[in-house]
């Protein structure tokens, strides 16, 4: 129990550390930099979803033979619902954007900031949190490494991404002491939601591979949506690919050395 709670906390820790940021620079990134943070993410959670968690949730099913991939196939679209759901029903303000997503709403800008990473980290701490579901239900398709694997990916481009909120709430107009803070609530959601997976995992153990899928669905669509675009905006340029690269073989590797 004692790594578990480790392994929810390790990604929230690197969103803290990056949303720190704001204490030690004096100005926000540059367009190339934002882009490569935003591809290297982007990487790091598709490797994610296809190691970690696809490629479990259908060796979880092999007892179903040919049909082994459907448990895989319905959480996938399962988590893509409900992103989208969650993308139309909360107001929420993307980086370099002029307009906010979801109902209209009176909030701040930079609160609507906040929830647009808020809606990234929540599939992220699913995914966390349905991996070490599995290994504490004994699962021989999860291990304590593969879990821990997935922890560290996430931590590593949750750092940038607490930078990459923290960083443009000063120019909205919050001091330092509460642009830190914004940003470290926005990764508070990735234990708590990984905790809430876990214990239902636990009260429902057959749907563990449905659940990985369902993260994996979920993460996919935060890249797809949101990831991809912010990182090819603009000008043409290869930043982004190869950080997204480099994200994709670092959790690759992660994954299969420690798994």
């Amino acid at each position: 129990m004692h790594e578990t709670l480790l392994g929810l906390l390790i990604p929230f820790a690197g969103t803290s550390a990056g949303a720190a940021s704001v204490f030690f620079m004096r100005k926000r990134r540059g367009v190339t930099l934002q882009r490569a943070l935003t591809g290297f993410a982007a990487g790091v959670m598709t490797a994610a979803s296809i190691w970690s968690l696809i490629i479990p949730a259908i060796e979880q099913s092999e007892a179903m033979g040919k049909l082994s991939f459907l448990p895989a196939f319905i959480g996938f679209w399962l988590g893509i619902l409900f992103l989208l759901l969650l993308d139309r029903t909360i107001p929420h303000l993307h980086q370099n954007a002029d307009k906010a997503e979801g109902p209209k709403s009176a909030l701040a800008r930079s609160t609507m900031m906040v929830l647009a990473v808020t809606l990234h980290n929540i599939p992220e701490g699913m995914a966390v949190g349905v991996v070490y579901a599995g290994v504490l239900s004994g699962s021989a398709e999860v291990s304590a490494g593969g879990a821990l694997a997935l922890a560290l990916g996430i931590a590593i481009q949750n750092f940038p991404e607490g930078a990459i909120i923290s960083m443009p709430l000063l120019a909205e107009g919050d001091d330092k002491p509460r642009a830190f803070v914004k940003g470290v609530l926005s990764g508070a959601v990735e234990p708590v939601f990984g905790a809430l997976t876990i214990l239902f995992a636990r009260l429902v153990v057959p749907a563990m591979p449905y659940l990985l899928a369902f993260a994996a669905g979920a993460m996919i669509y935060v890249v797809v949506e949101e990831l991809i675009p912010e990182m090819s905006e603009g000008e043409h340029s290869n930043v982004g690919v190869l950080a997204f690269s480099a994200g994709f073989t670092i959790m690759m590797a992660l994954d299969v050395a420690l798994g």
